[in-house]
């Protein structure tokens, strides 16, 4: 476990590794935002912790690799705020124009801590497990190599089935 601090944000972040992961070899790689309802407390909301859960357990099969856990809860508007998205979301909106009404956008996270975190690990290049192409970009903007994307597949249930359409739909992910 690594620990990195960002005080420009004051947000606190950690990579669990598992093998060498230094390298020019791709190392398979999660860049998770964290979610308290669906990591910890199993929110039938979202995919977020059956992600998370796919993701640890792709790494051990695979015997390499690198969970990278930012603190960026909600798509990176907070907890309480992603507590009022939800209250909204009861009353008809999307995950997407939940957010908006609260006055943000559809997706604030910030990936520039990354590059300090990679280039202490030094990996070099990831085959990333994401279905978000824009974590893909984000990534390849901060000059981290993104040598595969690969999609995580998780079961939806009646709960979640809205919001993984909306995150398809509007947000671009793919399945």
């Amino acid at each position: 476990m690594h620990g990195f601090e960002d005080a420009q944000a004051n947000k606190e972040h950690l990579v669990l590794t598992l093998g060498d992961v230094t390298g020019s070899e791709p190392v398979l790689a999660r860049v998770h935002s964290e979610c308290l309802t669906g990591d910890a407390l199993f929110s039938l909301r979202c995919d977020c912790g059956n992600q998370l859960q796919a993701a640890l357990r792709a790494i051990a099969h695979a015997g390499r690799g690198a969970l990278f856990y930012l603190r960026q809860e909600g798509r990176g508007i907070g907890l309480l705020n992603k507590i009022k998205a939800y209250h909204l979301q009861n009353e008809g909106p999307d995950t997407v124009e939940a957010n908006e009404r609260l006055g943000f956008g559809a997706d604030t996270r910030d990936y520039s801590i990354l590059r300090p975190m990679f280039e202490h690990l030094q990996i070099n290049s990831v085959c990333l497990m994401t279905n978000n192409p824009r974590k893909v970009a984000a990534l390849e903007e901060l000059g981290i190599d993104v040598a595969e994307r690969l999609p995580l597949q998780c079961d939806s249930n009646p709960h979640n089935e809205k919001y993984l359409q909306t995150k398809g739909a509007k947000l671009g992910h793919i399945f």
